[in-house]
């Protein structure tokens, strides 16, 4: 939610330095870090966000790669230095997020399809058989939901003309965005290396969590040709290098948005835990070198994998909607200007008047996965102004984390003793102590809010040496912050209640189509 082209510029001196791009769900950005971990540019563009019907989601995979290109160009101008400075390119990403393109040409077949977008239920349905959402979990982790890749595949192969055929035919590719850009950046057409990592591989639905590899299994379930997809590697080893503005730096990393945020975080020990808000809210909690099965409703995750090292595992417990419910509150409503003025609003007032706001405008994600829901504000009187309202919109933020925090504790019997935050929303005081106060544990919030770019940093440069071990890493963390909590334990479970009482109403919206 920043506008175009932020500029952070420092002097931290002479490199070498570390290159990051963040290609996310709203915008791609490129940061320069120094060896301290330090942010010394950034540059960032937005692109456009195609909704062809209600609760479909696109991009335009073309546009995103050149503006990838323009801000890397940007963050190497704005440092005031020259590829030979960079010693490595990591690169994180929207995950599921669905791209197909042709191997020759290097055209995309069809807009990518967004991990929000929800035209696959009825697929996943259907894929569910008399098993259910749970069919395929065993192996991947995952329920059967619109939310992940590998029905989003299936979707295009059967919905665009003549390109079931071209896949067979080995004529066509599938990425994330981290193989999409990866494949751009090592040559395109010409030499592209197509590959992902473990934690993008693991958001597809189609690689088995223990073998590390594509499932044949699922594949044919799926009908989903094996000669569309990319080889699965490590999150942090020299992928190729770079062509362009970038020419010879080695491409070092790649780990989806969330497990870069869970790395940059440096959470390497199991029971450390993250959440990160952005236009999404994900909280991953490091379960080491085995994957735990949830029970409540939360994803089983790759969390990275160092070259040949053993992988981490993590929980995951995502929430559809946070960030952009400001976004939706200034941009389709019109009760803010700019995303900062929520708090400003929202701090006018003791409390939120009485209602409550539930943000299920593509479902309900963990603990619940109801693509039926759909958003409510429940509580409503005539005393209720724009200002409770705005309480609520940050007020939802907090409990979803409550609830997923309570899934995690179940599933891990590991308990919170702090929640480590970053992403955008973090600016956002009130917000925080609202969630120290509901989750009645300390919230802390680092110097380098960019965790995710830091994350993807990190792993490129101890690809290369340029940092030794995760030691290191930790090394570099600092808190900038900190929120304890400071609510009484009854308005903290009357208010619970009261929140699960409006989330119970947004469900069974959306009857079956028949």
């Amino acid at each position: 939610m920043t506008d175009n082209h932020t500029a952070v510029t420092s002097s931290h001196g002479q490199g070498p330095f570390i290159a990051a791009i963040d290609q996310g769900t709203t915008s791609s950005r490129c940061i320069v870090f120094d060896r301290d971990g330090r942010i010394v540019s950034v540059d960032q563009k937005e692109h456009e966000q195609i909704f062809p019907k209600p609760g479909w989601v696109e991009h335009n995979a073309a546009e995103i790669w050149t503006n990838v290109q323009e801000v890397v160009a940007g963050a190497l101008d704005k440092a005031g230095i020259s590829k030979e400075d960079v010693k490595a390119l990591g690169i994180t990403n929207q995950r599921e997020t669905t791209v197909l393109w042709d191997k020759a040409t290097g055209e995309p077949v069809h807009n990518a399809l967004v991990w929000q977008d929800t035209r696959t239920d009825a697929l996943c349905k259907e894929l569910g058989r008399n098993v259910g959402q749970d069919r395929f979990r065993r192996e991947t982790g995952l329920p059967l939901a619109s939310y992940f890749a590998g029905p989003k595949i299936r979707w295009m192969l059967d919905n665009v003309e003549g390109l079931r055929q071209r896949a067979e035919a080995g004529e066509i590719l599938f990425g994330t965005m981290d193989s999409w850009v990866i494949w751009n950046l090592t040559g395109g057409p010409n030499g592209g290396v197509h590959v992902t990592d473990v934690t993008n591989a693991s958001r597809t639905m189609l690689m088995n969590l223990q073998t590390l590899n594509w499932d044949e299994r699922i594949l044919s379930s799926m009908d989903i040709p094996a000669a569309v997809l990319p080889e699965i590697r490590s999150s942090a080893e020299v992928y190729g290098y770079a062509k362009g503005a970038l020419d010879g730096v080695p491409v070092a990393s790649a780990l989806g948005d969330q497990q870069a945020a869970l790395f940059g975080q440096t959470c390497f020990s199991k029971g450390e835990a993250k959440s990160t808000y952005g236009t999404g809210t994900f909280l991953l909690l490091n379960t080491g070198d085995t994957p735990v099965n949830s029970y409540n409703g939360l994803l089983t995750t790759v969390g990275y994998r160092i070259g040949d090292q053993a992988p981490v595992y993590a929980l995951e417990g995502s929430i559809a909607v946070t960030g952009s419910l400001v976004q939706w509150m200034r941009d389709q409503m019109g009760l803010i200007k700019s995303a900062a003025e929520i708090e400003t609003l929202a701090s006018s007032v003791e409390d939120n008047g009485g209602a409550y706001f539930v943000p299920a405008f593509s479902g309900l994600f963990a603990p619940y996965w109801r693509s039926d829901a759909r958003g409510v504000i429940a509580g409503l009187t005539r005393y209720v102004t724009k200002a409770h309202i705005a309480r609520a919109v940050l007020e939802a933020t907090a409990w979803q984390t409550r609830e997923i925090v309570d899934a995690m504790n179940k599933d891990s019997g590991v308990e919170l003793t702090a929640l480590k935050v970053d992403g955008g929303m973090t600016s956002n005081n009130l917000l925080m102590q609202t969630l120290a106060d509901v989750l009645d544990a300390p919230v802390v919030r680092p110097m380098v809010a960019e965790t995710t770019c830091l994350g993807a940093a990190y792993a490129a440069g101890l690809a290369v040496g340029f940092w030794q071990d995760t030691d290191e890493l930790r090394a570099n963390w600092r808190r900038a912050a900190e929120w304890t909590p400071r609510m009484d334990a009854d308005t903290r479970d009357r208010e619970y209640k009261n929140w699960l009482k409006a989330v119970e109403r947004t469900m069974g919206w959306i009857e079956e189509e028949h």
